[in-house]
């Protein structure tokens, strides 16, 4: 688990300006979709990397229920190396034997769906506040086109938050109707920040993956990367929002 240490941050900021040397940069996590179980009730991503402060590698795994948008029972699973000699790969070892007990990831990889879209943490040109996207690769589409809208909302810090002099994010998700008929939704509001989200500070689209079972309705994953606040500048980290489509 993630370990904020905001008043050593705020310091290695200071004594950069200070000194005139630049800030060394946060650690932005990896991400890698696991996949969907067979019916598209769950969907399982991970991320990993080396956190910046300690040098320690992590990996987390999140399992989520598609109907309710909810954690499976016993997840997330997440895995911190305390020594800067052990790696990445030993890391993500550790969480994914971990993760057999809850699905095999032989099963997931069957089962991985569709990346439909996807904006990467580098790019610059993107609309990282929208996505609209054919939810398969059928052409001429089959099917309506999927899209979701963004925003950051400013929210009371939570515990360990306050006194850093940077504005603290939820987020608004909505979801726009695209089908004849249909209308605009809210997916997700926050009205306060989750603990275990750190110390957020904005949000963005990452990416939407969709899956159609052979039997059950299709369903998807919206990516949403999160920029925290880190010891040595701003890390990045990943959400999931489940549902059908």
């Amino acid at each position: 688990m993630t370990i904020f240490r905001p008043l050593a941050a705020v310091a290695v900021l200071l004594t950069a300006v200070i000194l005139g040397t630049p800030a060394r940069a946060g650690d932005t996590a990896e991400v890698n979709i696991l996949g969907f179980s067979p019916d598209g009730a769950l969907f399982a991503f991970e991320e990993y990397g080396v956190q910046d402060g300690s040098g320690f590698p992590y990996a987390n795994r999140f399992y989520i229920n598609t109907a309710t948008d909810s954690f499976v029972s016993g997840t997330p699973i997440r895995v911190r190396l305390d020594d800067e000699a052990r790696t990445v790969e030993e890391a993500r070892a550790a969480a994914r034997t971990q993760g057999q007990s809850v699905i095999a990831d032989v099963v997931l990889a069957a089962n991985r769906g569709y990346t439909a879209g996807w904006n990467a943490v580098t790019e610059l040109s993107a609309d990282t506040s929208r996505m609209a996207v054919n939810p398969r690769p059928v052409f001429p589409p089959v099917d309506a086109p999927v899209e979701f809208r963004i925003d950051d909302i400013s929210l009371a810090p939570p515990s360990g938050c306050d006194g850093l002099g940077v504005d603290i994010k939820g987020y608004r998700l909505i979801r726009v109707g695209t089908a004849p008929g249909s209308s605009t939704q809210l997916v997700h509001q926050d009205s306060s920040v989750p603990g275990s989200r750190g110390c957020p500070l904005g949000y963005a689209i990452g990416g939407l993956q969709t899956f159609h079972p052979s039997s059950g309705p299709p369903v998807f994953a919206l990516m949403i990367v999160m920029r925290q606040f880190g010891f040595e500048g701003p890390d990045h980290r990943w959400l999931a929002v489940a549902g059908r489509l």
